[in-house]
């Protein structure tokens, strides 16, 4: 069995299944979302051309938080490259991204476009989540989307390695647009990896370690990574739904109790970032280093 399909469409009747998926696999496919499949194409575009600028002009995509800029190609991911924008929210983030990039003014309305509606229905899934579990109100006011777009430039050589290492992401959910011709993407489900292949028109979610943390360990944070499975360029656009800017992340009350005590100490998104990267904790493991259990027991 491939990842979950969910029908954004059909709830609260699909409450149950996504609940299921968020706890067994962190990952599900959605359809009918609001984003349509001509803005898609048109946002893919847009993408492909900001990579072809020349270097000096996609180094002015500096960071704003740690890794949120332009990220050249490594020794680690040698066929990786990536452009950035920390909150996708902001129209003023939006502007100085696209003006680091030399945007059109046609390129500048697909991207605010494209922007505002995956900000929309990253807050719509992460609500319905949230509701899954018996939770309501206002839960995720405040939480900036990190917007990252990916280009993987695979060779005859690099057939058969990896494109990026196993990891999961530091985000609370992912909502990744891929290459609608060019696979690779495998998420790790009891042990195993398991190929996604692409399904034009959907969307994939990945739930990443604040997931975890926010959900008292209910909910998987997927690991995942992308294999070469061919020589060609691969392009993807995920939308990272992060955690809160102000305050802590942390387990609602209705989440804790007796039998289940708070498994994590609450913590700021920015020192948990921070903790996976001075840590080289990519794939899951920061969250050992922020368990209750390990901290009480090292006091």
């Amino acid at each position: 069995m491939g990842v979950p399909l969910i029908d954004l469409l059909d709830f609260p009747q699909q409450s149950e299944k996504l609940l299921e998926a968020c706890q067994e696999w962190g990952c599900f496919r959605i359809v009918n979302h609001n984003i349509s499949r001509t803005l898609m194409s048109e946002m893919k575009s847009v993408v492909r051309s900001f990579f072809d600028l020349p270097l000096e002009i996609k180094q002015r995509n500096v960071d704003v938080i740690a890794g949120s800029g332009y990220v050249a190609p490594t020794k680690i991911n040698p066929f990786y490259e990536a452009l950035g924008l920390y909150d996708m929210a902001s129209s003023e983030a939006v502007g100085d991204f696209c003006a680091q990039l030399d945007a059109s003014p046609h390129q500048r309305e697909i991207v605010e476009t494209y922007a505002k509606a995956i900000h929309e229905l990253a807050m719509d899934i992460g609500l319905k989540l949230a509701k899954s579990m018996g939770l309501v109100g206002d839960l995720f006011s405040g939480w900036p989307c990190q917007f990252r777009i990916n280009k993987y430039h695979f060779t005859p050589e690099s057939v058969g390695f990896p494109g990026v290492q196993i990891h999961t992401d530091s985000s609370f959910l992912t909502i990744l647009q891929e290459d609608e011709s060019v696979g690779g993407l495998e998420v790790e489900k009891s042990g195993t990896f398991v190929a996604v292949d692409p399904m034009p028109g959907s969307l994939l979610v990945n739930l990443g370690d604040i997931a975890a943390v926010w959900s008292n360990g209910r909910l998987c944070n997927v690991r995942h990574r992308v294999m070469c499975k061919e020589a060609s360029i691969r392009v993807s656009i995920a939308t990272f739904f992060l955690g809160p800017k102000k305050g802590l992340v942390a387990a609602p009350e209705e989440l804790v109790d007796a039998e289940n005590p708070r498994l994590f100490v609450p913590f700021t998104y920015e020192d948990f970032r921070k903790l996976r990267i001075s840590s080289k904790s990519h794939a899951g493991e920061a969250l050992l280093l922020v368990r209750a259990d390990a901290l009480k027991h090292q006091s």
